[in-house]
């Protein structure tokens, strides 16, 4: 092999060892409206629209809280692009590269917010109504207990 093409190929694997890892894989979130406070996997990243670092392709718990709104629980999917699946992971993770993912909430007025104060509590109340007599149809309907049994299962005297 001549020298000079020693040389480049040294120089070469000198440059791919010193530029890997220099990927970033990077979550940007927003939200509707904007200002949501947001956790991933119950660990607070801030206040969107936001930017964070990520090490691991997959699925997040993630959570969207903001006053005067609904919080939001559900899971996101962070998915690993085809660059970064074997074998091509071989070839292209020396390449300096940012991976962006992005995700977009919208969340919820409150009821409070959309509604004025004595609609709200009239509705309130009616659903407790509602709540309290399906409840007592529910007991009202159960079947008694069974009568008491002793080891053999033969029932006991009743007590005076």
């Amino acid at each position: 092999m001549p020298r000079t093409l020693r040389i480049s190929a040294s120089c070469a694997a000198l440059l791919l060892t010193l530029v890997g890892g220099c990927s970033q894989r990077v979550i940007e979130i927003t939200s509707e409206p904007p200002g949501a406070l947001v956790w991933l996997n119950d660990v607070e990243v801030g206040r969107t629209p936001l930017q964070t670092r990520f090490q691991y392709y997959g699925e997040y718990d993630v959570r969207v809280v903001k006053e005067g709104f609904e919080p939001l629980r559900t899971s996101a999917t962070a998915w690993t692009p085809i660059y970064e699946r074997p074998p091509l992971d071989l070839a292209t993770s020396p390449i300096p590269m940012t991976t962006r993912v992005r995700w977009h909430f919208a969340l919820s007025p409150t009821l409070e917010q959309t509604q004025d104060a004595a609609t709200f509590e009239s509705g309130l109340n009616a659903r407790a109504r509602e709540l309290r007599a399906s409840l007592m149809e529910e007991q009202a309907q159960a079947a008694p207990p069974p009568p008491p049994t002793d080891a053999m299962g033969n029932p006991l005297p009743a007590k005076p």
